[in-house]
């Protein structure tokens, strides 16, 4: 790792430091989750894992911190199926990306409109592969009914139930009720999903993570802020995004954050400063949901790897805040 990618995971550990202070500060457990957007291990990042390299280790010290790891994985990993006829870009990946995946990451999110590119066979065999490593998985399944059921994660003595939705074409990837596939984006269902993630799975935190929004469009859209807000009234602890393969704004509603899009992680095939860049998202919580969150900026390089950006204006937010503030800034 670089010097100046070395000094920013260090000014970042800082911060969650402080953090972890504001954790103590109150009485209950506590539990940390990093977030990241797309992963698509297909192309250049699967040539840098065929190499013996791990597109992974740059963020490896920021990502172990965490309780939890999540990302979208933005790609079937089969060996199997025929890449979908219409579609301009289809991404399959080595089942061999999965090793270095489970390395860093404890659940990944389906509900994208890339993981359905080589058909449900395909895809059914990447739910075998994942089970095969222990890697979780939410927002896709063996039919309906898996798709749509959140997958609970326990940690010091919280559970978490993660769900996922795609709202971006093709629907074909969408499962049914005898068909793998994607939990696709309907608003009452998805009001439903979350209501009996407490009721009947019993959980005590939920946090939709939602594939949405217009790509390279850095402001959320009307029809992202409306589902945002329903899902947070439906009893959403946070909502986190991506799709656009760029960072958008954010928000916090009722006192719990909305991040509307992480942007790409490990990603190749972008020029373009926006796409670049993306944003690894810790975010801590306890049993009233958030309490605090921070943002660590990626920059992508030509092989689709991210690494710590030196100096980047990141964003924090502790409970009690109106908005998120620069992590330098006096909290308003």
């Amino acid at each position: 790792m670089k010097p100046a990618h070395w000094l920013a995971v260090l000014v970042g550990l800082s911060t969650m430091s402080e953090i972890q202070v504001v954790s103590a500060q109150n009485a209950g457990p506590s539990v940390s989750i990093a977030f990241v957007g797309d992963i698509m291990l297909a192309e250049g990042p699967g040539k840098v894992v065929k190499s013996g390299r791990d597109p992974f280790a740059p963020f490896s010290a920021i990502l172990n911190t965490a309780d939890i790891r999540v990302g979208n994985l933005e790609c079937v990993v089969a060996t199997k199926g025929t890449p979908e006829p219409d579609k301009p870009f289809t991404f399959r990946a080595s089942p061999r990306t999965l090793d270095v995946l489970k390395r860093h990451f404890d659940a990944v999110g389906l509900a994208n409109n890339h993981s359905g590119d080589y058909g449900p066979i395909a895809f059914a065999q990447m739910l075998d592969l994942l089970d095969s490593r222990s890697i979780g998985y939410f927002g896709g399944g063996r039919d309906l009914q898996q798709a749509h059921r959140p997958l609970l994660i326990e940690r010091h003595g919280l559970r978490i139930a993660l769900l996922g939705y795609d709202e971006f074409l093709p629907r074909s990837f969408e499962a049914d009720v005898d068909k793998p596939g994607i939990a696709w984006s309907e608003d009452e269902q998805v009001k439903l999903d979350i209501v009996r993630a407490r009721t009947v799975f019993h959980a005590d935190l939920v946090i939709p993570v939602m594939h949405w929004g217009w790509e390279d469009e850095p402001e959320a859209s009307a029809r992202q802020r409306q589902l945002a807000r329903a899902m947070i009234d439906a009893g959403a602890d946070a909502v986190v995004g991506g799709h656009p393969h760029v960072t958008q704004n954010v928000e916090q509603y009722r006192g719990k954050p909305i991040i509307y899009s992480l942007g790409n992680f490990v990603f190749n095939g972008f020029t373009e400063p926006a796409n670049i860049t993306g944003w690894l998202l810790r975010l801590e919580l306890d049993r009233q949901g958030a309490r605090a969150w921070r943002t660590f900026t990626a920059h992508i390089d030509h092989e689709g790897i991210p690494h710590p950006a030196a100096g980047a204006a990141e964003l924090c937010w502790k409970r009690g805040q109106q908005t998120a503030t620069r992590c330098d800034a006096t909290p308003g």
